[in-house]
């Protein structure tokens, strides 16, 4: 069973946001008025975050996306009373939206603030109807949602690989910010397979996990600025 994980080399990372669009266009992330952006009530599954290091002129910025770290020892998990959120066998931590109460108790588990609750019904411009995905749920008011990998696009190449008579290779599978990603800096692929790029990318000395030391897990790595 494949343990699929992200590397992200902050290197490459321009800050383009190409990430956070293609992302949000792929799940049908709702969009949110100024009014409830103001209220911290925009909901981003992927998000760079920008680290601004060194006193003026020397200063740096690190453009840092992140979406949900995959956890491999979650508390998002442990916390739910209805199982909404689960980790599946391939270590993709998704959630049943049919299934959630809201009672958002996953959303403060998660040390990486990466789960959303959706105060409101959920809203697109006209012109952006047409985009939806048809193969993403469109998720209600009063439920949590996040980052699943693009486990609908797993599902897709799995029943591919199953019909061609094909096990699945590293190009068969990649969620859409990894795909979109201009400077090639979000490589995606399985974790305990020697041949894909993440297995070795993420075995360098460069590489690290954020809060790594609470023992979550995270199955996505960073690799970091050379200096």
């Amino acid at each position: 069973m494949p343990r699929w994980g992200m590397v992200i080399d902050l290197d490459k990372c321009t800050g383009c946001r190409a990430c956070e669009t293609a992302c949000a266009m792929e799940n049908n992330v709702p969009t949110a008025s100024d009014d409830q952006l103001a209220e911290g009530r925009g909901i981003t599954w992927m998000k760079v975050l920008i680290q601004v290091s060194g006193e003026f002129p020397q200063t740096k910025i690190t453009h840092i996306p992140r979406p949900c770290m995959q956890c491999d020892n979650p508390p998002c998990t442990k916390v739910c009373p209805v199982k909404a959120t689960y980790m599946a066998e391939d270590g993709i931590v998704a959630q049943i939206y049919a299934r959630c109460i809201g009672c958002r108790y996953c959303a403060n588990a998660c040390p990486y603030s990466v789960k959303y609750f959706n105060y409101y019904e959920p809203h697109w411009p006209e012109g952006m109807r047409r985009q939806l995905n048809r193969d993403v749920s469109v998720r209600l008011k009063g439920v949590v949602e996040k980052c699943t990998f693009c486990h609908h696009r797993l599902q897709k190449t799995r029943e591919s690989a199953r019909a061609e008579n094909r096990n699945l290779a590293e190009a068969d599978y990649q969620p859409a910010c990894s795909e979109i990603c201009p400077s090639k800096a979000i490589v995606f692929g399985d974790l305990q397979n020697p041949s894909h790029r993440v297995y070795e990318l993420s075995r360098t000395p460069r590489a690290s996990r954020l809060m790594e030391d609470l023992g979550t897990e995270p199955k996505v790595f960073y690799l970091k600025k050379e200096t």
